[in-house]
């Protein structure tokens, strides 16, 4: 028998591309999004077709099975296996050519579709076929699964729009297929001819959405033209590896128009929507209002709900019309949407006609697929039945009988999806971690696929079977049918080298669970949370998305969020990655995590990569002795604190600009922060109205008289400054410049008194000093006291750590669950405590960068409405600065530090109008800005003074008399 070690040796010496057998590589791809695992021998990242033929030639020769994968986003299993993976999105991911006329373009398999269709754009083209994975799927993924999304409706599955393929058998054979015999494997012909009747009468009713087993042989019956490239899609490369694909074009609508419909329930909208059909629609999506969950949100804290009560108040809160259901119909046009609206039996209708709000109505759409793992009461929910298909009339009616089943059951799912084709996706609170809940797992299974048999339907209907659904197949096809399933993948795999254990002879659907591998720990709970939807593997830049920035800077999969947590899942697992908490694999991966807290908002299961790399580097670190970074950045509030006691700013910073090599522990490529002269709350405050209130000394600057027009002391709402670190120690100015408009705004502003024993642990935190965290936060809980109103940060990342990482660390003292809800930003606190408060007008076009941590925690949108009434024309950028707090100061992290600058941030800088102002709320940001941009950026605070500042100049001379003569 050939041993791995043979294997992995012959591979390297056949192959150009990359061969990997590690621990790493394994681990990353046991999973894709399904509930399955299985671990593989190794993983061979070919450079080109004749790459993808040595492969399979070796891995024949040697009996190693082999499955082909693009994005790892399939949700039924397909995409995992016990032999060799063969991933092909790093080299094999062209656009190879373009023909606009006659609408065609040649691909290779690991080209991603949004890649695809911002190359035809310009051409007014498009793919048709779009899974809401649009972002991160391959046309490979999409041939194996026969991918359809929203549009099929008007455009079909991605089976009706590929015209010929490039195929690589498991002995290295290649093929070339399009419509008629020629490329077929021998036999294939044949097996057709002898079991035409079976063919023509055997298969299940013909509907679009009819994707399950081998769906679409009957595509090789001679009144349909033998097309054998369609026939090939949905095989889940169990035939063979696609190496090219010729796909079909469609003409993209210049202005299409959204109409939205509301509807009682659920049931009245699966009900409607067959009866659209007749209108032409491009889409027909439907959901209901338990889907919207997190996307219609919360009112703001201090301010009243927009909604109120009664039905659709979730929907109306994220701008959807009445109703507790609704019908997203997408029509080429505005007049064909006017139509629809017209003639639909709707209690409620929109049409939409602006690009940014459809594109925003559709992102609520599109996250369901993550939004849908958590049902409302907060309980993970998993996929395995996501998307059955039925006839779209009888849609309603199944619909009915598979809530009644759920309950049956005592499950739940937020059933969604495409309406118009009567595909129905759901994520559903099985509880497979246990032999009870698997069990009760299997016994739902049958009895949805019986359901979904009944009514005509598919037991898939555009994400393939994989080990979710293969081995309920025969409930759907019979068991003539099923033999020639069996015959059509020995024709083509006579030796079943090509992902074995999927839609033919497979295996169990109750097998290869990715949770039983796991401890019962509530950090192994939260490892599981990720999925795998993959959206943290997006390079599209751009827009105010933050996940995943050293993903996007390396392309590596190990720096994604989802390859992190895969890792950890393997770390907790022990079977490949077997080093536990000491796992060198898993360090390496969490090494280049900024902790930036974007996959915190920006993945659909809310996965926080940055605490978990919080709690690795905890455990990682214990008992030994720890990166100098970590006592030297971690530690940085004590050296600040210690700085200033000892009056040694000054030396301290003379010493940095002087010192020939950086000091232990720091990277190379970055000087040091200036230090302030004084803290913040031992300044002299002067050129400030009022005074800082508080007992005892160091409580506050004492002001001196302020400027005309600034105000006098607050009489308001009594507000709390926080001192934090940054502000005390490096940025005194923006604590200043807070005091002077939150005065002006008429609030009553204390700052507390303890100076630097005030501290929300950030630096601890990242550093993953837990415990030293804890007692940072138990002491400034100790120093800070009851606090009477709002708690008003300066710094979003210390925000952000005092209203969900408090909490989380001192889950049993209520003073950590009173502080967090009392955090507020500047923006916060000046809208729900002076909201009739005019800021000055600026008037100036705005750039900057808006902090990883504000986007991810806290929100924007105060800040928004804010620069908005002060005149401040623009948006910071999107994305993540790169410096991240103590990231961009430790060795080896500048190259990617900068690279994450270089995607947004730098390039708005360089784009910014003459005299526009710098805004960054993070001291990082400013940072990085000051580093690499050249360029001072301020505080939203600093600004807002500075025009106080100029109004109140303005208003003195005016009053004051003119003496000329």
């Amino acid at each position: 028998m050939t041993t791995p070690g043979e294997v992995e040796r012959t591979l390297r010496a056949e192959l150009r591309g990359e061969v990997d057998f590690g621990a790493a590589a394994r681990a990353l791809v046991t999973m894709d999004a399904s509930n399955y695992r299985r671990v593989p021998l190794g993983v061979v990242t070919p450079r080109d077709a004749d790459d993808v033929a040595a492969a399979l030639r070796v891995c024949a020769d040697a009996g190693v099975p082999v499955v082909p994968r693009g994005g790892g986003t399939s949700i039924a299993g397909q995409a995992t296996g016990v032999g060799v993976v063969l991933d092909l999105t790093r080299h094999m991911n062209a656009l190879l050519s373009v023909d606009p006329a006659a609408r065609t373009a040649v691909v290779q398999p690991g080209l991603v579709l949004d890649r695809l269709r911002d190359a035809v754009r310009p051409y007014g083209l498009t793919f048709g076929p779009d899974p809401s994975t649009h972002s991160r799927c391959t046309l490979g993924g999409m041939i194996g699964n026969n991918a359809c999304g929203a549009h099929s409706v008007a455009w079909g599955t991605t089976a009706d729009n590929v015209t010929e393929l490039a195929v690589t058998t498991y002995a290295g054979a290649a093929h070339r297929i399009a419509a008629g015999w020629d490329g077929a494997p021998a036999g294939l012909r044949e097996l057709v001819g002898a079991h035409l009747g079976l063919l023509r009468t055997g298969m299940p009713p013909a509907f679009s959405r009819r994707i399950s087993g081998y769906g679409g042989l009957d595509a090789l019956l001679p009144e349909r033209g033998v097309r054998l490239a369609q026939a090939f899609c949905g095989s889940e490369g169990t035939l063979g590896v696609v190496t090219e694909a010729v796909v079909r074009l469609v003409e993209l609508p210049p202005a299409p128009a959204l109409a939205v419909l509301g509807y009682a329930d659920e049931s009245a909208a699966a009900d409607a929507a067959a009866g659209l059909l007749p209108y032409g629609p491009l889409t027909v999506e439907g959901m209901a209002e338990d889907l919207l969950g997190a996307a219609a949100g919360e009112p703001g804290r201090g301010a009243p709900s927009e909604t109120g009560g009664g039905a659709g108040s979730a929907g109306r809160a994220v701008g959807l019309p009445r109703g507790r259901a609704w019908l997203f119909v997408e029509m080429p046009d505005e007049g064909g949407a006017r139509a629809v609206a017209r003639g639909a039996d709707a209690l409620d209708t929109l049409v939409v006609t602006d690009s940014a709000r459809q594109r925003a109505l559709w992102r609520i759409r599109e996250d369901a697929a993550g939004t849908a793992t958590r049902t409302p009461d907060g309980r993970m929910a998993w996929p395995g039945w996501e998307d059955c298909a039925v006839p779209p009339a009888r849609l309603g009616a199944y619909l009915r009988e598979f809530r009644a089943l759920l309950a049956a059951h005592g499950l739940r799912g937020t059933p969604y999806g495409h309406f118009g084709e009567g595909c129905v996706h759901v994520r559903i609170d099985f509880d497979l971690a246990s032999a009870s809940g698997v069990a009760r797992f299997r016994t739902f299974s049958e009895e949805l696929a019986d359901l979904v048999v009944a009514h005509g339907g598919s037991l898939s209907g555009e994400h393939g079977d994989g080990q979710a659904r293969a081995e309920l197949l025969p409930k759907m096809y019979g068991p003539d049918m099923i033999r020639l399933f069996g015959a059509y993948k020995d024709v083509w795999d006579p030796a079943g080298g090509m992902n074995p254990g999927t839609l033919v002879r497979p295996a169990r659907l109750d097998e290869n669970l990715r949770f039983e591998v796991l401890p019962a720990t509530p950090f192994a709970r939260e490892v599981a949370r990720c999925v795998g939807v993959a959206k943290c593997r997006t390079t599209e830049a751009g827009g105010p998305g933050v996940m995943c920035p050293s993903y996007r800077a390396t392309g590596e999969e190990q720096h994604s969020t989802r390859g992190r947590a895969r890792l950890l899942h393997e770390m907790l697992a022990g079977e490949i990655v077997t080093g536990g908490w000491r796992s060198p694999e898993v360090a390496e991966a969490l090494d280049l995590c900024l902790g930036c807290k974007g996959c915190l908002s920006d993945c659909p299961v809310g996965v926080d990569m940055a605490s978990y790399k919080s709690e690795f580097l905890h455990h990682h670190w214990a008992g030994r002795i720890r990166p100098l970074a970590h006592y030297t950045l971690g530690g940085l509030p004590g050296w600040l604190r210690l700085i200033a006691r000892l009056r040694a700013a000054g030396a301290v910073n003379a010493a940095a600009r002087h010192l020939p090599v950086p000091l232990p522990g720091l990277a190379r490529e970055r000087a040091l922060p200036h230090l302030a002269k004084r803290p913040f709350t031992r300044g002299p405050g002067a050129g400030l109205p009022g005074r800082a209130s508080g007992p005892g000394p160091g409580s506050g600057p004492e002001p001196g008289p302020g400027p005309q027009g600034a105000g006098g002391p607050g009489t308001g709402p009594v507000v709390t400054l926080w001192p934090d670190t940054f502000t005390e120690y490096l940025a005194p100015e923006v604590g200043r410049a807070a005091l002077l408009v939150l005065r002006a705004a008429g609030l009553d502003v204390t700052v507390p008194r303890g100076g630097g024993r005030i501290c929300c642990g950030l630096t601890y935190l990242s550093t993953g000093r837990l415990d030293r965290a804890r007692k940072v936060l138990r002491r400034t809980l100790d120093t800070l006291g009851e606090v009477p109103g709002p708690v008003t940060v300066l710094e979003p990342s210390c925000a952000a750590a005092l209203r969900t990482d408090l909490p989380a660390l001192l889950p049993d003292d209520p003073r950590a669950a009173r502080l967090a809800a009392a955090v507020r930003t500047v923006a916060e606190t000046l809208e729900e405590y002076a909201p009739t408060w005019r800021p000055p007008r600026l008037d100036r076009p705005l750039v900057g960068q808006t902090h990883c941590h504000q986007h991810a925690v806290l929100g924007d949108a105060a800040d928004r409405r804010l620069r908005e009434r002060a005149g401040l024309v623009g948006e910071p950028a999107g994305g993540c600065c790169g410096l991240a707090g103590n990231f961009g100061f430790e060795p080896g992290h500048h190259e990617v530090s900068v690279a994450c600058a270089e995607e947004q941030l730098l390039p708005s800088l360089r784009a910014a109008p003459p005299g526009a102002l710098v805004q960054a709320d993070g001291f990082s940001c400013r940072t990085q800005i000051a580093q690499l941009g050249g360029v001072r950026a301020r505080h939203l605070v600093e600004l807002l003074a500075e025009g106080l500042t100029d109004r109140g100049t303005q208003e003195a001379s005016r009053a004051a008399p003119d003496t000329r003569s």
